[in-house]
């Protein structure tokens, strides 16, 4: 007798439906999984095998073979455990043929105990889209598959119980639809930070637009505190954005059961001793790189000169796109990669040129071979090149409060909500990512605005790319304002924020 039980697999960040036929046949015993398995795929056999029997239900004595449909698409994993333990024991009338509108998914312990996997997530929407209206998942996923939709989802901890309920005697209950609960701000606030006064006028706005940035100074003047701080005053995800975030960390297995859904945008913060490749993505598996798990969120590269070359010149397409494409040999890869990158570095390699304590050594020419690591198209793509002072000690020692993130993201608000009013109905979401025409129709120059613009463009050799970026980032002032034009003085702002002679200086 030949059973099918449907499953979902995981290809990158997507699911896809997925068929488990199980074929009971005569001959000597054997228990065969086709349809591109990989090694865990095959170990199931045994896992199942001990499952069936710790459970007290019958391992049938014949022929098994399953075969894992679409047969020509690999499958990875332990995701299908649960629906070849179902199709057996259905292939073998212990228990009724499941439900066509069914799926199963999840990993099983040698004593029939159903554990947690990855990515339940974006194979929960997918069974949405394959018109499954029931889903049977581990126990401690169950939270995170009612994220989907109209989904019914049973959270099974047992086979046992799994049993009892589709034999009719004991029926699971449907697992709530999860809902977030408001939580405190615990995000380092800036009210912490002491002085810094131009630095934090920069991170306002590039939270208020989604700009990238680079942060120049000397050891200890506070540029990872800032950068640090910057998810504090950004924008509260939208539901869209929400999922499509949770559905890529599900993946990557680094979501809370308790808590599934991400309500916060993302702060990545990588090593520099990362590779590209875990950096863009990719691997054995084809998993979404750091790049990827920032989507929506911060990407903070700290000591960016001690990056490989590779590694940064990797982000210049996604910088661009959005989009990162994964070529291996196991396929190709698309993962969205909307981030926003924030970078900061020292001006030399002891890091103390420019200091007023005058104790940097480095020549001219040892500063120009630590700079040089950061390539043009690089440099290009970042919004805001802004040099870090060191804190005198007059500031550390005021008393007076520092203005707090609660204020700052008040403002930044404000000019994000004039932002998704003006791009209603197109896939902008903010400044930083208009297109040609949206700046043709948003970032209309005065004639001295026009006269400013040609000026900053022939003496600071601004190429198309940049000359865009700067209108970008000048309407983000305008909006903190609350003008409907750009003046002059936003665009003079905008246009400083482009002095990459800090580099060298």
């Amino acid at each position: 007798m030949v059973v099918s039980v449907r499953s979902l697999g995981l290809s990158g960040i997507s699911g896809y439906a997925v068929n488990a036929e199980c074929f009971l046949s005569g001959g000597l015993p054997a228990f065969d999984v086709v349809g591109l398995p990989d090694a865990a795929v095959r170990e199931a056999r045994e896992r199942v095998r001990a499952a069936i029997k710790t459970c007290g239900a019958k391992f049938p004595v014949s022929r098994i073979t399953v075969n894992l449909a679409p047969a020509g698409q690999k499958k990875a994993g332990t995701v299908y455990d649960l629906p070849i333990f179902v199709g057996i024991l259905a292939a073998d009338g212990e228990i009724p043929v499941p439900s066509p509108s069914a799926a199963f998914i999840g990993e099983l312990s040698l004593t029939g105990a159903v554990r947690g996997i990855a990515g339940v997530l974006p194979m929960a929407m997918a069974a949405m889209a394959a018109g499954i209206t029931e889903l049977y998942v581990p126990w401690e996923n169950a939270a995170e598959a009612t994220l989907a939709g109209d989904l019914t989802v049973y959270g099974v901890e047992n086979v046992s119980s799994l049993l009892a309920h589709l034999k009719g005697e004991d029926l699971l209950t449907p697992h709530p639809r999860w809902t977030p609960e408001a939580e405190p701000m615990e995000a380092p606030d800036l009210r912490d930070v002491m002085g810094q006064e131009n630095v934090k006028r920069a991170l306002e706005i590039a939270a208020a637009g989604g700009h990238n940035l680079l942060l120049i100074g000397s050891p200890g003047s506070g540029k990872s505190m800032l950068a640090k701080r910057l998810p504090s005053i950004l924008p509260a995800l939208s539901e869209a954005e929400a999922l499509s975030v949770s559905a890529i960390w599900s993946v990557a297995g680094l979501t809370d059961p308790k808590h599934p859904l991400l309500t916060r945008r993302p702060f990545r913060s990588p090593h520099h001793t990362a590779s590209a490749a875990a950096l863009a993505g990719g691997g054995p598996m084809l998993r979404p790189g750091e790049i990827s798990l920032a989507h929506n969120g911060v990407l903070f590269l700290d000591e960016l000169p001690e990056f490989r070359r590779d590694v940064l010149e990797a982000m210049r397409q996604p910088l661009e796109d959005g989009e990162v494409t994964v070529a291996r040999a196991g396929g190709t890869l698309h993962l969205p990669a909307r981030f926003q990158l924030i970078c900061a570095m020292n001006p030399c390699r002891c890091g103390w040129r420019g200091h007023p304590s005058g104790r940097c050594r480095c020549s001219d020419r040892d500063t120009e071979r630590y700079v040089e690591k950061i390539s043009g198209p690089l440099l290009d793509r970042i919004d805001l090149h802004v040099s870090v002072p060191s804190v005198e000690y007059e500031v550390m020692r005021r008393k007076a409060p520092a203005e707090d993130s609660a204020a700052v993201k008040a403002r930044v608000d404000a000019a994000r909500a004039i932002q998704s009013a003006r791009y209603a109905g197109t896939a902008t979401t903010c400044n930083a990512y208009m297109t040609p025409a949206q700046i043709k129709a948003y970032c209309a120059l005065d004639a001295a605005g026009d006269k400013l613009m040609k000026a900053a463009f022939d003496r600071m050799g601004l190429t198309a790319r940049s000359h865009d970026r700067v209108l970008r980032l000048a309407r983000t002032i305008a909006d903190l304002e609350g003008a409907e034009h750009i003046s002059p003085a936003h665009l003079a702002e905008a246009v400083q924020y482009r002095n990459t002679d800090i580099l060298k200086s």
